[in-house]
Order: structure tokens, then C-alpha cells, then sequence
């Protein structure tokens, strides 16, 4: 999503691995009272990317899934590519 104003009074949530502590960085995400879902990473938290809660619900419903599984086996290798 482009170019949208992000509400000032966003409550943001922060998703840190249980156990870890440290300043990260870690990924927060707030929920907009338009409808939409906000993510920013802790260290930038002026980039922020924006979705649809829809878009949201289908991704954490995939990560649940295990449908992502695979790039947290990679660590920091990236995404496999197959030959």
C-alpha cells in the first residue's frame, strides 16, 4: 500500500522470540483503526509497511500452516533456490 497517513495513537506490539532479550532488531505491528495492519522493524521504526488486516490474517494463517517454515531453516542464507 502506498502513500497512506499512519495514525498517530497506534498501540504497537512487539514480537520478540521467546527467551531472547536485547534490543534486537525485532519486528512490531500494530493494528489500524481503518482496517489496516501496520509493520515496522524496531531499529527504523520510520519505515513502515502497511497491509490489509485480510492480507495479515492469510500470511499469519501460512505462517501457522508452515507454509514459511523453510526460510527460518536457511538462518541468515536466504531463500533456497532450487536447480
Amino acid at each position: 500500500m502506498t502513500d497512506r497517513a499512519i495514525p498517530a495513537e497506534l498501540t504497537w506490539v512487539r514480537a520478540v522470540p521467546e527467551g531472547e532479550e536485547g534490543p534486537g532488531p525485532w519486528i512490531e505491528l500494530a493494528f489500524g483503526p481503518d482496517g489496516l495492519v501496520h509493520l515496522r522493524e524496531t531499529g527504523d521504526s520510520t519505515n513502515i509497511v502497511t497491509t490489509t488486516r485480510a492480507r495479515w490474517e492469510a500470511f499469519a494463517k501460512g505462517v501457522m500452516a508452515g507454509e514459511f517454515d523453510h526460510f527460518a531453516e536457511l538462518g541468515s542464507q536466504g531463500p533456497a533456490t532450487s536447480s
